[in-house]
């Protein structure tokens, strides 16, 4: 039977939206299950409390269970891997952080590249890191730490941070930027998923996500540990993690740090 060119057009026209509608419809019914979210290392540490407390969020949110689960080792590159050979689904997410960054460098054979292998879909916070020395050494600032050069036990004083801005709560102390100029150091949390993950999926965890962040409750919580929101879009957290894996890939090489 020969159909008319018209029909031919609207039937192909119909295929190929069927994709498309699969994928809107996969969307909003996620999460039909529970989710995992892998924190590569051990119970207890900054990695491991953010991903309970976000993950505690979505599942109120969203309705199903978000377990972390800890998969520690190599520096975080087994529970990386774990989740990076997962299915590209939605139900296996990663909760991403610095090491993510330097280990791109620092390990020469990873069976993953971190960035082509993963798909941002959130920031979550940055933690502001401070430069402490003992009472006991005669620094006041990074230049005449700098130029001290040594290092003593017991209690200590902080002399600068080094976010790129004063940070709340240190607010008596300068950067480190400001002694040397484009100095900026701190830990980050977010959440990666595996490439290909449906597109409609991560939007949907990146607007929730963000909703967090913008929680006077949940923004408490994050404070506790030192965070400052790291809100955004997935493509403004997939730069993040592109420009920290350069920068960090640049300290490794001029350092020649090896692993243990």
């Amino acid at each position: 039977m020969k159909l008319p060119r018209r029909k031919l057009l609207h039937l192909a026209t119909g295929f190929a939206a069927l994709p498309v509608l699969s994928r809107l419809a996969s969307a909003q019914s996620y999460p039909s299950r529970p989710v995992r979210i892998v924190a590569a290392f051990a119970a207890g540490g900054g990695v491991d409390i953010t991903a309970r407390l976000i993950g505690q969020w979505l599942s109120d949110r969203l309705g199903q269970s978000f377990v972390v689960e800890n998969r520690p080792g190599a520096g975080g590159n087994i529970g990386t891997e774990g989740v990076v050979n997962a299915p590209p689904d939605g139900y296996t997410l990663l909760l991403a952080t610095l090491p993510n960054a330097v280990n791109a460098t620092l390990y020469e054979r990873l069976n993953f590249n971190f960035i082509r292998d993963t798909a941002p879909v959130a920031g979550i916070i940055r933690v502001v890191m401070v430069i402490l020395v003992h009472p006991s050494v005669p620094a006041k600032s990074v230049p005449e730490l700098i130029a001290y050069a040594k290092a003593n036990p017991g209690k200590l004083r902080a002399l600068a941070v080094t976010s790129p801005t004063r940070a709340e709560g240190f607010s008596e102390l300068p950067r480190v930027g400001d002694f040397v100029p484009g100095y900026e150091a701190s830990q980050w949390y977010g959440i990666a998923a595996p490439k290909n993950t449906p597109v409609e999926v991560v939007d949907k965890l990146n607007r929730e996500i963000n909703a967090a962040l913008s929680d006077s409750k949940m923004g408490a919580k994050l404070a506790e540990i030192g965070g400052e929101p790291l809100a955004g879009s997935p493509s403004e957290f997939g730069r993040l993690i592109a420009e920290e894996t350069e920068k960090w890939g640049k300290v490794v090489k001029f350092t020649g740090l090896k692993p243990e």
